[in-house]
C-alpha cells in the first residue's frame, strides 16, 4: 500500500509533472486552496481545471475554501514589493500552513506543493516553509523542486497534451502588472 500524499497544486498546468513525478510511489489526492488568485472567475476558472484533470488521471481532489479576503489581510502592506518578495513569501507561508492542517487533520503521511515547479518561484523558500509547517503540524513535507531536470519543460508538454487552460499570471492582482 503506497502513502498517502497530499499534494497542494496551484493550478493544473503546473501540477502535470508533479502528478506524473508522485503517482509512482504516493497515493495522491489533490488538494486546491489558493485564496490569492484574482478574480474569482478566474480562481473558479483554475479549479475547474484541476478537478477535470483530476478527473481524467483518476485522482481525488479537495477544494479548500476560497478566501481572498485572508490572503488581503495576510499581505496588507507588501502591495509594492516585487514578484518573488516578502509578500509571495507571506502567500506560500499561508497556503502552505492550511495545506498542513488539512493533511494532518485528514491522516495523510505526507504534504507538499507545486509551486516549486514554476522558474519564478523561489524553491528553497518554499520549502523551508514547508518544513517549518512540518514542524509545527507535525506531518511530513517532502521537499522537492519539481522544476529540476526539466521539471518545468515536462509540465508545458503535458499541459499541451492535456489541452489545459494556461494562465498568463501567478494568481494575485499584483503578479498581473
Amino acid at each position: 500500500m503506497k502513502p498517502k500524499l497530499l499534494l497542494h497544486v496551484c493550478c493544473a498546468p503546473c501540477s502535470t509533472h508533479a502528478i506524473n513525478e508522485m503517482k509512482k510511489d504516493y497515493d495522491i489526492t489533490l488538494y486546491f486552496y489558493n485564496p490569492n488568485i484574482h478574480k474569482e472567475d478566474e480562481y473558479k476558472k483554475r479549479l475547474n481545471e484541476v478537478k477535470d484533470l483530476a478527473h481524467k488521471l483518476h485522482l481525488h481532489v479537495i477544494a479548500g475554501k476560497y478566501n481572498v479576503d485572508k490572503w488581503h489581510k495576510a499581505t496588507e502592506g507588501l502591495e509594492k514589493e516585487k514578484e518573488g518578495g516578502k509578500r509571495c513569501n507571506t502567500c506560500f507561508f499561508l497556503r502552505l500552513e492550511d495545506v498542513a492542517k488539512v493533511a494532518k487533520k485528514n491522516k495523510f503521511d505526507y504534504f507538499t506543493t507545486t509551486l516549486t515547479v514554476s522558474p519564478h518561484k523561489n524553491s528553497k523558500a518554499i520549502n523551508l516553509i514547508g518544513k517549518r509547517m512540518n514542524e509545527k503540524h507535525k506531518v511530513e513535507f517532502l521537499e522537492i523542486d519539481f522544476k529540476k531536470q526539466g521539471g518545468y519543460k515536462k509540465s508545458i508538454e503535458l499541459s499541451k497534451k492535456h489541452k489545459l487552460y494556461r494562465q498568463n499570471y501567478c494568481g494575485c492582482i499584483h503578479s498581473i502588472r
